[in-house]
């Protein structure tokens, strides 16, 4: 096993563990490709063996695996995970396991990998794959170039499970949402722009103030706790035709890049945002309200607009379902800040391997760790992943898979204790796999994210609303991503960087005076926003700004030879 940039101590302590684990561990011979059929029997052990495991990702409705779908995952693989989601900021969390060298046996750190690979906290995978992962190496095959950490080092220190192998989407994720009710009473007009957006809210919030227990509508509100603040800022981009690149904009022929927050006509997006406040459509709490709190706000049906990914604030919109309040759930609009701009939703990145699950150099049992990702790789583990258990989750008729209207309505009324039952959505981000789009080998698709089942799921307002616009999905609004040139570099906020690099200290740099210069001019009076605007970028060039583009460009223009070896 190579073991990349780690010292000898570590790779001495490595392999005395790879050879426990290899003799009491059976599983797929060398090189086997992988037999769907058969995958009942790839579990290693007959005894369970539990797994700690760490994910820079929040997941409140966690359930111990004690779920339908972890029980048969456990079964499945002789693992159970003993796991902790992150709370407040994750990338500190990481530091900690960096600082103490002291790691549970799996780790999803995103783009903080980094600081693990600098200090030998994690295995080079790349042999564990060869030898007992065939369903990773299959469905990787040569995009696995995309799975090594840089072109200085091309160890494999993650198994990629963010970015899909394929995938055609179907589903809008991001955008701007508006409730259904208030759509409709504004007649189901083009929402286009930022004007057109906020001229919906002013007209509602004019005629309802309040709802009907008479507590205030709100207008919009964000959600800046901690990491969320993220939402808030890309969206300055996302209003401005550049797709999502984390904190910086690519130059698509040059992979040059800008701190996305210097281009000028991203201002005029944050400008947008003060007059909001100012003309009192913006939830002044906005800055200094908790995430719960955000969540609880929306799932009272009070907040009419939104802009935030879905997964930001799927719990509370199942809480609305729950609650019978349909017209109160949202619809997605691509909206930007002048028509001149195409709203990037659907502007792919391709695979890009990028954020994943490691497994530590202090697992205790590395092949049974990669013989359970490995599992999850599996067609039969991504279809109990994504659909749930047969009979309960989905039903199979005339040999098409779909979830029943009765179960559809059970899983609205019931929320977020369905998920916690089920445990559909918590594993889908631990496993490298196909996206929306993609059929099966039995012709059915792999995610329930089809046309068909979308179809399904949509409650009555929804229907009206997108049969207003003469859509089917709320795609049909977005640019499709053929409008799009090929983003060679990927998405280039999953690059890890090592901790000591300048890309990296001067971005936590540019990141505490982002996060308090934004705010201060979102909420400051318009008379004063541009004085505070140029005071931000001051401090931004004398904080280094450019140094830190050019440090991080180079990570960029590395990962694209790395890529097509160009």
């Amino acid at each position: 096993m190579r073991l990349g940039r780690k010292g000898l101590a570590a790779t001495l302590l490595v392999l005395l563990m790879l050879s426990t684990a290899l003799t009491g561990c059976g599983g797929a011979r060398n090189g086997e490709q992988p037999d769907e059929s058969q995958q009942s029997d790839t579990i290693p052990s007959n005894e369970v063996i539990t797994l700690t495991y760490f994910s820079e990702d929040p997941n409140p409705n966690w359930n111990k695996m004690q779920d339908r779908i972890g029980k048969i995952i456990t079964e499945k693989t002789g693992v159970i995970l003993d796991a902790e989601f992150a709370v407040g900021d994750p990338g500190q969390k990481v530091s900690i396991m960096a600082a103490t060298g002291e790691y549970p046996d799996l780790i999803a750190a995103k783009a903080d990998l980094g600081k693990l690979v600098d200090v030998g906290g994690v295995l080079d995978l790349t042999d564990l794959i060869e030898q007992h992962a065939p369903n990773i190496k299959k469905m990787l095959g040569d995009k696995i170039v995309r799975a090594k950490y840089s072109l200085e080092d091309q160890s494999i220190y993650a198994i990629p499970t963010w970015s899909a192998v394929e995938e055609k989407k179907f589903r809008a994720e991001h955008g701007f949402e508006l409730q259904h009710r208030v759509v409709k009473e504004a007649g189901y007009p083009e929402i286009r722009t930022l004007q057109d957006y906020e001229k919906v809210i002013s007209d509602y919030l004019a005629k309802y103030p309040t709802d009907e227990n008479g507590n205030k509508n709100i207008g919009l509100s964000l959600n800046a706790d901690d990491w969320h603040m993220y939402m808030v800022t890309n969206v300055g981009f996302m209003t401005t035709g550049a797709p999502d690149d984390g904190e910086y904009y690519v130059d698509q022929e040059t992979f040059d890049v800008t701190y996305h927050f210097r281009r000028p006509e991203e201002k005029e997006y944050f400008r947008w945002l003060n007059h909001m406040n100012d003309i009192g459509l913006l939830d002044p709490e906005s800055f200094v309200q908790k995430t719960d709190q955000f969540k609880s706000k929306v799932a009272s049906g009070r907040v009419l607009g939104l802009i935030v990914p879905m997964w930001e604030f799927g719990d509370a919109q199942q809480s609305l379902k729950a609650a019978g309040k349909f017209d109160h759930t949202y619809g997605h609009y691509p909206v930007t800040l002048s028509k001149e701009y195409k709203d990037p939703s659907f502007w792919s990145a391709g695979f890009d391997g990028g954020y994943g699950v490691a497994i530590s150099s202090q697992c205790k049992d590395p092949v049974a760790a990669i013989k359970f990702l490995d599992y999850l790789a599996s067609e039969e583990g991504q279809i109990l992943v994504n659909w749930g258990v047969e009979g309960i989750d989905y039903v199979v008729e005339n040999g098409k898979r779909f979830v029943p209207k009765d179960i559809q309505d059970k899983m609205d009324r019931e929320g977020t204790a369905y998920t916690k039952e089920s445990g559909l959505g918590f594993y889908w981000n631990m496993m490298v796999h196909y996206g929306d789009g993609i059929k099966d080998s039995t012709g059915n698709y792999f995610t329930k994210t089809n046309a068909e089942e979308l179809t399904a799921s949509y409650s009555e307002p929804e229907k009206e609303a997108l049969a207003a616009y003469n859509i089917e999905h709320w795609k049909g609004l977005f640019p499709s991503e053929e409008e799009f040139p090929e983003r060679k570099a990927g998405a280039v906020y999953n690059i890890s960087l090592p901790a000591d690099n300048k890309a990296t200290i001067l971005g936590a740099k540019m990141k505490d005076i982002t996060w308090k210069r934004i705010p201060e001019a979102i909420m400051a009076k318009p008379a004063d926003f541009d004085a505070i605007w140029d005071s931000y970028m001051k401090e931004l060039d004398k904080a280094g700004v450019k140094e830190m583009e050019e440090a991080y460009g180079q990570f960029v223009k590395d990962r694209v030879k790395l890529w097509y070896g160009e």
